[in-house]
């Protein structure tokens, strides 16, 4: 690798870096955090943030005019993906981020952050039941490794507060559904490539623009638009974190989209998965998110498993035609 070439690769893997860690700091300040100063009946101070919707419609709009911004600026051959495919993937792709941003509410970042980085769990049951696939038995090793980490990190002790036993298990629930819907997602992008092969730009469009259009129904339909809007007048400052969120969120899908075209996907999936590792110890740090010992070792088991599934299972030969297959699955669950 040249002097210029090293200089790109350690630019790029800052930009994710940088992009997502600001994106996952903001994403628990808003959905943990309270805003405003007024006590509450229980004693506590200020309001808490509650609009899911509301905060995947801000991502998905940003991420739309990012996509089309793309494409104004090096347009592609016409997009010939049958719009049932985008329709479905997008509620898909919806469900997922709603869950995994309201599961938020009840489980700390870090636990967000293990429990997502298990996808490809649900992406190879659901590749070997609906697509018939069939994969090599260190691959089926490496995702055991997942599910016992995830296990390690998720087993509660049975010491909780009144407030967790009143929501026992909902935020786990939600990442589980959340996961559910990356697989579904995943097994549709597979049917999108194999029959009109849209480019990551293309389907980052459709997928975030029909996806806008289904929280805008569901914002209005639920009333949730009227009581995001009020609640932005009474406390400006989430404005803010709401549009720094959304352009670290598009910022660090650029630089993906840079990392996967220059240097290949793998070395994108490392930079990813090792950043999401930062991302959890920097949790720890900043909100004080502590972690019990078998909670770290179930995260270094999880991540080991990553790892492992991406340098044994890497193949030279196929990395041209796969560098599009990990950003698009980074792009749309990047959290």
């Amino acid at each position: 690798m040249s002097e210029k070439d090293k200089t790109k690769f350690i630019i790029y893997a800052l930009g994710i870096f940088f992009c997502y860690f600001y994106f996952g700091i903001l994403q628990e300040k808003i959905t943990r955090g309270r805003y405003g100063d007024e006590e509450n009946d229980d004693g506590t101070r200020g309001e808490r943030f509650t609009f899911a919707l509301a905060l995947v419609g801000v991502q998905c709009i940003v991420n739309w005019l990012f996509a089309k911004g793309m494409l104004l600026v090096k347009p592609q051959k016409k997009d010939e993906t049958h719009p049932g495919y985008y329709a479905s993937c997008s509620l898909t792709y919806l469900l997922a981020m709603v869950s995994s941003n309201m599961a938020l509410r009840w489980v700390p970042y870090p636990t967000q952050v293990v429990g997502k980085a298990a996808k490809p769990i649900p992406v190879m049951i659901l590749a070997v039941l609906i697509g018939r696939k069939s994969y090599p038995l260190s691959r089926y090793l490496c995702v055991l490794t997942i599910v016992l980490g995830v296990v390690l990190f998720m087993y509660k002790d049975g010491k909780t507060s009144s407030v967790d036993e009143e929501h026992s298990g909902l935020g786990e629930l939600l990442l589980v559904l959340s996961l559910a819907m990356d697989g579904l997602t995943g097994a549709i992008q597979e049917r999108m490539r194999s029959s009109s092969a849209p480019s990551a730009q293309q389907m980052m469009l459709a997928m975030n623009g029909w996806s806008s259009a289904m929280v805008g129904v569901a914002l209005i339909v639920s009333g949730e638009a009227a009581s995001f809007m009020q609640f932005t007048l009474r406390h400006p400052e989430l404005f803010w974190h709401l549009t720094t969120l959304a352009l670290t969120g598009a910022l660090g899908q650029l630089f993906i989209f840079l990392m996967v075209s220059g240097f290949g996907p793998l070395a994108c999936s490392v930079v990813t998965t090792t950043r999401k590792f930062f991302t959890v110890l920097c949790s720890v740090l900043i909100f004080g998110n502590s972690l019990i010992p078998r909670q770290w070792y179930g995260a270094v088991m999880v991540f080991a498993g990553l790892f492992g599934d991406m340098l044994i299972n890497k193949k030279p030969s196929a990395a041209p035609q796969a560098a599009k297959k990990p950003l698009l699955k980074e792009e749309h669950n990047s959290q």
